[in-house]
């Protein structure tokens, strides 16, 4: 009996396409390919979308249809992959803007009526990797609480019950040699094979 093939999105948070983000998409959408893995992407640069909350929480703004797929394609996938880079502590703004749209109650998690401390998680059965590139040395990295790294994993992806959730930290970018460079490249495309 035939073993289906492991369903992968990969999400890509990165503006500019010209970006070793999007090289570090390629070469993890080549090795999970090469494995077998049926893989879906989105690009979020290239979506046309309102990343603001016009009204917070307190009303729905309408989904537009690129969010809408997006949606449908977390909801599809076994494991996501995350990648952006680091700005400042965090991810760019439209990356931000795109978890504020797409993570929303009844989507991805659920609260409990009546109850404040308590919610249902509604993609429990997923796994989850964080790949980002920064220029911040390590040590202040580490010290700082790798902010952008924990509020995607603890506060986004695991409060909608993904787990295990990895990270894959690169980086000093300015500083790299383009040795270095591939080696990240090899790796990362190594990550996508095994995952698949």
């Amino acid at each position: 009996m035939r073993t289906p093939r492991q369903k992968i999105l990969i999400i890509n948070g990165h503006p500019d396409a010209e970006s070793l983000v999007f090289a570090l998409h390629a070469a993890y959408l080549r090795g999970a390919e090469r494995s077998g893995a049926e893989v879906r992407e989105i690009f979020i640069r290239d979506l046309q979308f309102t990343p603001n909350l016009q009204y917070g929480y307190r009303q729905r703004t309408e989904l537009e249809p690129d969010l809408v797929r997006s949606v449908e394609y977390i909801q599809w996938a076994e494991h996501i992959v995350v990648l952006h880079p680091v700005w400042w502590g965090s991810y760019p703004a439209i990356m931000k803007g795109f978890l504020d749209r797409v993570f929303l109650p009844g989507f991805f998690f659920r609260k409990v009526p009546g109850v404040s401390t308590r919610w249902e998680k509604l993609l429990t059965g997923r796994s989850a990797h964080i790949i980002y590139t920064l220029d911040t040395p390590w040590f202040l990295w580490w010290l700082s609480g790798r902010p952008a790294y924990s509020a995607l994993k603890w506060i986004t992806l695991g409060y909608c019950g993904i787990s295990p959730i990895r990270g894959t930290a690169l980086g000093v970018v300015r500083l790299s040699t383009p040795a270095q460079r591939a080696r990240w490249l090899e790796r990362v495309e190594a990550l996508g094979a095994k995952r698949a």
